[in-house]
């Protein structure tokens, strides 16, 4: 098999190089001229991928992995399957904007030839691979859709940093416009996956899918932040509570957190709102979720036991999540806002932002000097071992992740304090968290 993948991001690119590593030839397409240059030198353009760098010396070094710019020429000299893993830019509110997918939609098609199949692996809104993406290929090819070419959805199940495996374990779904075309997308992908490749009937079956993925984990994280905030209230350890819930199979109620961030599940929930406009619980979840930096910071206020004017709060991990340099809807963002509204000077500091990075990303830098008090926003692991040294004149630590190991902090005489922790002193410090 020849095949085209379109956008070697972290998605991408070990689904390229997954695929040679079944023997089969691939060209990688990318605009981006750092990121051919280092695939065809066969170095791994982004740090954190496990089995990348290994799978790229041993498909590059064999020829059957390439890196170019130009789209359109890679499809036209010829492929049986084209994955296309553009981003689906949205905006602050996770609306869509399909430019950068409309491009690279654009860009395939003028390249189409007969007896294709183009697989978008973005994930979508409902309807989008029928009423827009196969649409526009039909006109800028001039082929005649699911007849000359066709056109799938299979939405990518994967973590990156754990991509290959990820591959190998979960089954790969793939939903079609016609019977013909998802039947011989699915034999495609059974060319170089081990796992199942499931049919999903169509390819709205398929979109939907990864959308009800993706809510059902913001919905139940939400169902979390609010069981931690009444147990704030009523003085109940929610960790206890939450444990004890799923010792029997039918919980699987996941943990509170400061925020939820991320390319995915801040943003899909929104998506399947925009194809069902009568959808309520996404709403909700996505407004539980999107309060709990506000919340964080009254709790942090009554552990301290005074406003928060004038203090000086740092804010731990700019990044979404642990160990990935990335700020996509990043509750650090919330969590300075909501502290500059309460009068405090925020202060952030990540491991795997320098001074400059987090000027960039609109942060003051801590650069040293005692602090009144911490958020753990940040799930990175050296945070699990914070010392007093790592937060100098600290009173409180607000572990918003759930990681920090609380003994040496609490020996120094700095409170630790977690979400839904449910201590007394802070539920009668401030009636407001007890839930009226």
């Amino acid at each position: 098999m020849r095949a085209v993948v379109v956008a070697l991001g972290k998605i991408g690119l070990p689904l390229a190089a997954q695929i040679a590593l079944a023997g089969h030839e691939v060209v990688g397409v990318d605009i981006d001229p750092r990121v051919v240059e280092a695939v065809n030198a066969a170095q791994a353009p982004f740090p954190g991928e496990e089995g990348l760098a290994e799978a790229l010396r041993e498909v590059v070094g064999a020829g059957r992995l390439r890196a170019v710019a130009d789209a359109t020429r890679a499809v036209a000299a010829g492929a049986e399957l084209v994955v296309a893993v553009p981003p689906l830019v949205v905006d602050e509110q996770a609306r869509p904007d399909f430019r950068v997918l409309d491009a690279v939609v654009d860009a395939i098609g003028d390249g189409l030839r007969p007896g294709t199949v183009v697989s978008v692996e973005t994930t979508l809104p409902v309807g989008t691979t029928r009423g827009r993406v196969a649409r526009a290929l039909a006109a800028r090819s001039g082929l005649e859709p699911e007849e000359e070419f066709w056109t799938v959805h299979s939405p990518e199940r994967v973590f990156s940093g754990r991509v290959f495996a990820d591959l190998a374990t979960y089954p790969k779904l793939v939903g079609g416009l016609s019977a013909a075309g998802e039947q011989r997308a699915v034999a495609l992908y059974a060319a170089f996956l081990a796992a199942e490749v499931r049919g999903m009937g169509s390819a709205e079956a398929a979109e939907l899918t990864k959308l009800a993925e993706t809510t059902y984990r913001d919905v139940n994280i939400a169902l979390a932040n609010e069981l931690a905030r009444y147990a704030d209230a009523i003085g109940v350890d929610v960790a206890r509570v939450i444990e004890a819930a799923n010792s029997q199979p039918f919980s699987h109620l996941h943990h509170p957190g400061v925020a939820v961030g991320g390319h995915c599940i801040p943003v899909y929930p929104r998506f399947l709102v925009a194809g069902d406009p009568d959808a309520r619980l996404p709403l909700v979840a996505r407004e539980i979720n999107d309060g709990m930096p506000g919340y964080a910071v009254r709790r942090l206020e009554a552990a301290l036991g005074d406003d928060l004017a004038g203090r000086r709060v740092l804010i731990l991990g700019v990044a979404y999540r642990g160990a990935v340099k990335e700020t996509a809807f990043s509750g650090a963002y919330a969590l300075r806002d909501a502290l500059a509204a309460h009068g405090a000077e925020a202060l952030a500091g990540d491991p795997l932002y320098d001074t400059d990075e987090l000027q960039q990303l609109g942060f003051a830098p801590w650069t040293g000097g005692a602090v009144d008090a911490a958020i753990v926003q940040a799930d990175h692991p050296a945070y699990a071992d914070l010392a007093p040294d790592d937060v100098p004149g600290a009173r409180v630590v607000l572990d918003g992740r759930g990681i920090v190991r609380p003994a040496p902090l609490q020996a120094a005489g700095i409170d630790v304090v977690r979400l839904g922790d449910g201590s007394p002193r802070l539920a009668v410090a401030d009636p407001s968290l007890r839930g009226a």
